[in-house]
């Protein structure tokens, strides 16, 4: 994990947390579940000097769903988009 040419080495990626929901509101992805309050909607996306290169967003995006989809946000999607971009 720790090797330069890993896909998870440190230096090549970065956790934001966004604990006011600022970003998560300027993205349109701000939601409001009456047991959980305002929260993100699920997404993953990659981020070069903060330009979005490629966004993935759960579906359908509802207000206070019942259904919490995680089918396109999840590790495994991303990682497979980054190896067929990034790691050739």
């Amino acid at each position: 994990m720790n090797k330069p040419d890993s896909l998870f080495y440190y230096r090549t990626v970065k956790f934001i947390p966004d604990g006011a929901a600022h970003f998560t509101r300027g993205m349109g992805l701000s939601c409001v579940w009456d047991d959980m309050g305002e929260r993100s909607w699920r997404y993953s996306a990659v981020i070069n000097n903060g330009i979005i290169e490629k966004i993935f967003i759960e579906q359908p995006f509802v207000q206070n769903s019942a259904h919490d989809p995680f089918d396109v946000s999840d590790a495994s999607t991303m990682l497979n988009y980054l190896k067929g971009h990034f790691l050739h």
